[in-house]
């Protein structure tokens, strides 16, 4: 905890921000004095996904300059487990379109830390996938 703060930790890949991430990270603000975000390197990214367009750092930058995000880290895995042992924050943000296992994991890992997993809702028409298909498509 940050000086009896409540520190809250939520993660994105970042790769072409839009609404569905505002709605995300605003959401995770509201529950805590302090918001960390974890935003996943190329290699994090590509245990899942596809290579983001987006640069690493650029992303980092961008997620960072959101009023509400009041510190962004980087994030070395998919799963956010390595950095809440090292961050130890009261609160995980976790989100509705990952899997249960996942997630039931989360939940492990924050009660080792002495800490809780919110899940909050996946805006499924705000993706970045969707946006590169429809670049792609030229609508």
């Amino acid at each position: 905890m940050l000086n009896s703060k409540i520190v809250v930790y939520a993660y994105v890949c970042g790769d072409i921000l839009h609404r569905g991430h505002l709605l995300a990270l605003r959401n995770a603000k509201k529950f805590g004095d302090f918001l960390i975000v974890g935003v996943l390197t190329d290699e994090a990214i590509m245990e899942k996904k596809n290579r983001p367009i987006v640069s690493f750092v650029e992303r980092l930058e961008l997620v960072e300059a959101l009023g509400f995000v009041d510190v962004a880290v980087p994030q070395h895995t998919y799963t956010p487990w390595e950095n809440i042992k090292n961050l130890k924050p009261d609160i995980l943000m976790e989100s509705t379109n990952h899997d249960e296992e996942l997630i039931k994991k989360s939940r492990e890992a924050m009660r080792e830390i002495g800490g809780k997993v919110l899940v909050s809702p996946y805006f499924p028409d705000q993706s970045s996938t969707k946006i590169k298909n429809k670049i792609k498509k030229n609508e």
